[in-house]
């Protein structure tokens, strides 16, 4: 059993989505500086537990 969960989010400058590992235990409630995949611009973004799921909330890192 893993204990990360596949995740994708939309990167704020390109579009582009991009792929997270989440780890339920030490991820929720963080925010990370992470870049795009694609386009390789630094993106901020937080994990929050939402009941049984994820959401990443993912802004540009000058907002």
């Amino acid at each position: 059993m893993s204990l990360t969960d596949p995740k994708t989010f939309e990167c704020p400058y390109c579009m582009a989505i991009n792929d997270l590992e989440v780890d339920w235990l030490n991820d929720i409630g963080q925010h990370q500086i992470v870049d795009c995949q694609v386009c390789c611009q630094p993106i901020e973004i937080e994990i929050l537990q939402l009941g049984d799921d994820v959401q990443i909330k993912a802004h540009r890192d000058d907002e």
